[in-house]
C-alpha cells in the first residue's frame, strides 16, 4: 500500500468537488486546440481528438506532475507536418513511436532532472513567449475563413467580442465571490447559454470543423504501416523527425513541469515525467494518433481551478473520449468565444508581468535574454530552439563574467 501511495499520490486530502469539474473544464477547452493542432499536422480531428484522449491520460496516471495536462500541441503538429505531407500518414505514427522510445530512454537515463539548470531568465523568456502565443492563436478564430483572413461580418463580430468580454468577465470576478464551480466552467455554460437565445448569432466548435466529424468510437490499433517498417530506408525518414518529437515535446514538457512547481510550491519529478511522455507517445503511436506533450494552457486552467491531483487529468481525458463517442452534437454547439475568452484569461495569468515591474531591478543582460527567447518562441514556434539558444548565451555570459574576474584578481 505505502508504494501504491508513493507511486499515485495519497488521495486522503483531495477535493474530489475541484478535480472533477476542473477535469471537465479542461477537456472542453481541449477540443478546439486538437482540432487546429490536427489541421496543422495534415491529419483528420478525430486523430488529434484521440490524441489529447491518450496522452492526457497515460502522462495523468504514470507522470511526474499531478495536475499537468498533456494532449495533442502545436509544437508536435509543425514538427510532424512535414512528415506526413511529404511520406503519407503512414509514417507518422512510427515517427510518433520512436520519439516516444527516445524519451523513455532520456527518462531511464535520469536525463530529465537537467532541466532545473535552465537558467530563471530562460525561463521567464519561455513562460511570456508562450503567453503571448496562447494570446495570438485565438484571433485566426474571428476568422469565418482563416486561410484567407476573412473575417466574420460586423454583427456577428460584435457578438462575440461581447461574449469574450463575458467570459473573461465572469473568469476574472467569480473566484472573488464564490469558489464552488471552477470559473472557466461557469463562463463556459452562461455563453452558451446565452448563445441559445433566439437571434444571437456566433460561431460554434461546429466552424471549426470545416465540414470534418469529431463523433467517434473507442481508439483503435492502427495497423496501416509502412510495408517496410522495419528497414533502414524507413529509418533514415524517421530517425531526424522523431528526435525532434522526442526533443521539442520533452523541452515543452519539463518546462511546464518546472512552472507548476512553482505556482504550487511542490516539486515534481523530471525523469518519471520524461518516462510517461515517451510511453503516452508510443500508445498514441500505436492507437494512430497524433502524440504529442504537456500544454501550458490548459495545465494552466487545471491549477488555476484548484485542481492538483491526478483525478483532473484522469476525468479531461475520459470527458474528452465521452465527448467523441457520445455528446459530439453537444460539445459543437458551444461558442468559439467562451472557448476564446478561457484561453486570453490563460494567457494572461501565465505571463509573468513581474518580469516587466522589476525591469529597472535587474541586470540588463537578464532582460535581453528573456526578451530573446520570448521573441524566438513567439516568431519561430520552436520551443527547443528558443531554449537552446537561451542557454548559450547564458552560459556564454557567465563565462565571460568569469574571465573578467579572473583577470582582475590577477591584475591585483
Amino acid at each position: 500500500m505505502g508504494l501504491i501511495v508513493n507511486y499515485f499520490g495519497n488521495y486522503k486530502n483531495i477535493n474530489y468537488k475541484n478535480e472533477i469539474l476542473s477535469g471537465l473544464t479542461v477537456a472542453i477547452a481541449l477540443v478546439p486546440e486538437a482540432i487546429a493542432f490536427s489541421f496543422i499536422a495534415g491529419v483528420d480531428p478525430l486523430v488529434g481528438l484521440y490524441a489529447a484522449c491518450i496522452m492526457g491520460f497515460v502522462t495523468s496516471i504514470l507522470g511526474g506532475r499531478p495536475g499537468m495536462i498533456s494532449g495533442a500541441t502545436g509544437a508536435i503538429a509543425v514538427v510532424i507536418a512535414s512528415t506526413v505531407h511529404n511520406f503519407g500518414e503512414a509514417y507518422l505514427y512510427p515517427t510518433i513511436i520512436l520519439g516516444g522510445l527516445i524519451q523513455m530512454a532520456v527518462g531511464f537515463s535520469s536525463f530529465g532532472k537537467f532541466i532545473r539548470l535552465v537558467p530563471h531568465s530562460v525561463m521567464l523568456g519561455f513562460v511570456n513567449g508562450l503567453a503571448i502565443v496562447i494570446f495570438l492563436a485565438q484571433f485566426p478564430m474571428f476568422y469565418q475563413d482563416p486561410s484567407n483572413a476573412i473575417l466574420y461580418n460586423n454583427s456577428i463580430l460584435a457578438v462575440m467580442v461581447s461574449l469574450v468580454l463575458l467570459t473573461m468577465a465572469i473568469m476574472f470576478f467569480l473566484p472573488k465571490f464564490s469558489k464552488l464551480i471552477p470559473s472557466g466552467l461557469a463562463a463556459i455554460l452562461v455563453v452558451a447559454g446565452i448563445s441559445m437565445i433566439p437571434g444571437v448569432d456566433t460561431p460554434t466548435v461546429t466552424n471549426l470543423l470545416q465540414g470534418k466529424s469529431m463523433e467517434g468510437g473507442l481508439p483503435q490499433i492502427f495497423m496501416s504501416y509502412p510495408a517496410n517498417l522495419f528497414s533502414i530506408e524507413t529509418l533514415k525518414i524517421i530517425f531526424f523527425p522523431a528526435l525532434s518529437v522526442a526533443g521539442v515535446g520533452l523541452i515543452e514538457s519539463l518546462l511546464t513541469l518546472n512552472i507548476i512547481d512553482k505556482k504550487t510550491n511542490t516539486r515534481g519529478n523530471e525523469n518519471r515525467e520524461s518516462i510517461a511522455q515517451g510511453v503516452a507517445n508510443i500508445t498514441s503511436g500505436l492507437f494512430g494518433s497524433m502524440g504529442g506533450c504537456a500544454m501550458i494552457g490548459q495545465s494552466m486552467i487545471n491549477i488555476n481551478s484548484g485542481a492538483r491531483k491526478r483525478l483532473s487529468g484522469i476525468t479531461a481525458a475520459l470527458a474528452l473520449l465521452v465527448f467523441i463517442m457520445y455528446l459530439s452534437n453537444i460539445i459543437i454547439q458551444i461558442p468559439v468565444a467562451a472557448l476564446i475568452g478561457i484561453m486570453f484569461m490563460v494567457s494572461y495569468g501565465t505571463f509573468e508581468w513581474s518580469s516587466l515591474k522589476n525591469f529597472k531591478s535587474v541586470p540588463k543582460r537578464n532582460f535581453i535574454i528573456m526578451s530573446i527567447v520570448a521573441l524566438i518562441t513567439v516568431f519561430f514556434h520552436n520551443l527547443a530552439l528558443a531554449v537552446l539558444i537561451g542557454v548559450i548565451i547564458s552560459t556564454f555570459l557567465f563565462s565571460w563574467d568569469n574571465i573578467i574576474d579572473f583577470e582582475k584578481s590577477n591584475k591585483k
